[in-house]
């Protein structure tokens, strides 16, 4: 193999993270292509002209068989399926993972494709167009390499590609501010811990949603909750901050919040942003999606 091993394994899961919404399936995904190419025998090696193509074409289509299967497993997921949150480098746990340096960086590069609301629109994508967008509009491979992973014509990838970004469109609204994000998460935090329903409502959207992912393992929103006023409510009767410490953090490479108890992360706040206030809120409390980050 031309580059190195580490290199074209970390291209692997930033890729295969984005199709997934799930790091630990990404990881698993890379060690899958990997164990293929090394059951390949020396002579199969030596004629595959770009390795890292060919762990991609790999990857790629075990992403796709993931996808196809995950929506018969969502049907018996408890509650809704939220994307896996990651951490900033700050906050990322040593203790996870596979022994790498505690540097997500080095594995996920955290940018707009990774953001809670894009890896959202993505989810509900059907397996083929979520393959081709991510390839292609991501991570700029022709429609030819995208048509070999996904088993259709071009001009179909083009199509699939087309459709998926039609969606993505229609979901992005004008994207704030970084500072602006910080301050409306901020001000969400303060007024959360002061349990000022009046405040939280003057911070969310008229039509907010706040969506809750326990897995079934805690206890967690079934339904979204709908409504400025419903939302402030919930968050500030039903969740008492007085018995978590709230901190801001960086979640999937943008302002939000981490709930600690005892100095474990028990859950992970996502917000989605635009004219000031928030849209919607991702709850993550499933722990199995929290093992990244770090306890204090």
């Amino acid at each position: 193999m031309t580059t190195s091993p580490t290199a074209e394994r970390r291209r692997l899961i930033n890729l295969a993270y984005r199709m997934l919404g799930s790091f630990a399936e990404a990881e698993d995904v890379a060690q899958e292509a990997y164990a293929r190419w090394y059951a390949l025998s020396p002579r199969q090696r030596e004629a595959v002209a770009s390795p890292g193509g060919w762990l991609t074409k790999v990857a790629g289509r075990i992403c796709l068989d993931v996808l196809r299967s995950a929506r018969a497993r969502r049907e018996r997921y408890v509650g809704a399926w939220i994307p896996e949150p990651l951490p900033a480098p700050t906050e990322w746990s040593a203790a996870a993972g596979d022994g790498e340096t505690g540097d997500p960086a080095d594995r996920v590069t955290l940018d707009e494709s990774v953001g809670m609301a894009f890896l959202v629109v993505l989810d509900a994508m059907t397996p083929a167009e979520r393959v081709a967008f991510v390839l292609h509009d991501v991570f700029r491979y022709s429609f030819a390499e995208v048509a070999d992973i996904v088993g259709r014509t071009p001009a179909a990838c083009r199509q699939l590609a087309v459709s998926a970004r039609r969606r993505v469109d229609a979901s992005r609204p004008p994207s704030p501010s970084p500072s602006q994000r910080s301050r409306v998460v901020q001000e969400f935090k303060e007024a959360w811990e002061a349990k000022d329903i009046h405040a939280l409502v003057g911070l969310l959207d008229a039509d907010a949603t706040a969506v809750g992912d326990g897995g079934g393992l805690v206890s967690a929103l079934t339904h979204p909750i709908e409504g400025a006023e419903q939302v402030a409510r919930f968050f500030a009767v039903r969740i008492a901050p007085d018995r978590l410490t709230l901190r801001t953090c960086t979640v999937n490479g943008q302002p939000g919040l981490a709930a600690h108890r005892d100095g474990a992360v028990l859950s992970v706040y996502a917000f989605d942003i635009a004219d000031g206030r928030i849209r919607r809120i991702w709850a993550v409390l499933n722990p199995e999606k929290l093992r990244y980050w770090k306890s204090r």
